[in-house]
């Protein structure tokens, strides 16, 4: 998506040769416009695969999930990363967050995904794929049917792209990077 390819290239951050930060439009604050033309290309992607529920991880990945939910006409649901004491039938996992370098609990409520869904799993960015295996985890505890998994940024430098693939999921990236080298991105074709 050249869109968001440019957003990254004019107001991200290259870090390091493993981080980028995109919070001036996607992680903090959010550039409507583009978070909905991200949803209008995820919808036309997935248009035809039978979604009806929308899955992602809080906190970064409920804008582009509700954006594609909105123009799907299906809920969504964010795995949450501290359990509430009003949820009643929790499913929980354990995932490291590479950003945060720490190992947490996640879970949603089982209720709201059910043997019924056809999920889409939507996240900003995939790296190493620790995020995802967790949520695939809470998805599968639900019973449901894991149809496709939309990512905004994806490393494909890091093993995440590898494992989805390898599972036989329909991995749809907005903008994939193939390294980054010097602070510049170079983009996978």
């Amino acid at each position: 998506m050249q869109l968001l390819k440019e957003a990254i290239e004019t107001k991200g951050r290259v870090i390091d040769d493993k981080i980028i930060k995109i919070d001036s439009f996607l992680n903090h604050q959010v550039d409507v416009e583009l978070v909905s033309a991200m949803a209008d290309d995820l919808y036309e992607h997935y248009k035809d695969a039978g979604i009806t529920k929308i899955i992602t991880l809080e906190t970064s990945g409920i804008a582009p999930a509700f954006a594609t939910a909105l123009k799907m006409n299906v809920p969504f649901v964010f795995i949450k990363k501290a359990m509430p004491s009003t949820m009643m039938n929790p499913v929980t996992t354990k995932v490291f967050s590479f950003t945060k370098n720490k190992v947490y609990e996640v879970c949603m409520e089982r209720d709201f995904v059910s043997e019924n869904d056809k999920v889409l799993f939507i996240d900003d960015f995939l790296a190493n794929g620790e995020a995802f295996k967790a949520c695939e985890t809470l998805i599968k505890a639900c019973g449901a049917e894991l149809k496709g998994v939309g990512i905004v940024v994806e490393k494909a430098f890091q093993n995440g792209h590898k494992y989805i693939v390898d599972k036989g999921y329909d991995l749809y990236c907005l903008a994939s990077i193939d390294t980054i080298k010097d602070g510049k991105i170079i983009w996978a074709d």
